[in-house]
């Protein structure tokens, strides 16, 4: 029992047992709007670049919210084990040496992430991030990453970890492949072209 629940008197047979909610990411998202080099809506010049201290200031919200969220994870099973723990310890580094831009994924990869029909979900199927059972929500936003058919979570928890960091939060495959720029004849022919003369 928890300080607040003696100081009540809350009987552990009176307490709630709603599942927890998902930690509040609005001001993460607010932060992540400033620094999000992935974003096509970005207000600021395209050109510049955010600050080392803007980026670790916005990996630090997102662990904290993770570790609010594994916090009432551990408070409400006996499995200390717990997939958040790399998440936070690698949000944790990255903060203390932030890159130059954020690695995230586009809106559109999102947007266009396989969609699980209810339907198509089992009881006991639950997301790896909040450990809530899909099934307890009554409309359930279920996604399918690319790198492999069992790695599903709810959009929700998926989002912010892929606009920080385009891998398998499981598996930390790359989720987005690097474009590669093939050399086209006009490229050709400027190499060709002896500016010495012109």
């Amino acid at each position: 029992m928890s300080g607040y629940d003696v100081e009540h008197d809350i009987k552990p047979d009176q307490k709630d047992t709603e599942t927890p909610r998902r930690p509040d990411l609005s001001s993460f998202f607010s932060a992540l709007e400033q620094v999000d080099t992935a974003n096509d809506r970005r207000p600021q010049n395209v050109h510049s670049l955010p600050s080392p201290g803007d980026i670790s200031a916005t990996l630090r919200m997102l662990a904290d919210a993770f570790t609010v969220r594994r916090s009432a994870r551990i408070l409400g099973s006996d499995d200390h084990s717990d997939p958040l723990e790399g998440l936070i310890g690698f949000l944790d580094d990255t903060a203390l040496n932030p890159p130059r831009e954020l690695e995230g994924v586009s809106d559109t990869f999102l947007a266009d992430l396989e969609r699980i029909p209810k339907s198509k979900l089992k009881n006991g199927d639950s997301c790896p991030i909040c450990a809530n059972d899909f099934l307890d929500d009554e409309y359930p936003l279920v996604v399918r990453l690319p790198c492999h058919k069992d790695h599903v979570f709810d959009l929700e928890c998926i989002t912010p970890w892929l606009k920080v960091n385009p891998t398998c939060p499981m598996d930390r495959q790359q989720l987005v492949k690097e474009k590669t720029v093939e050399g086209t004849k006009a490229d050709d022919d400027e190499e060709e072209y002896d500016d010495m003369y012109a």
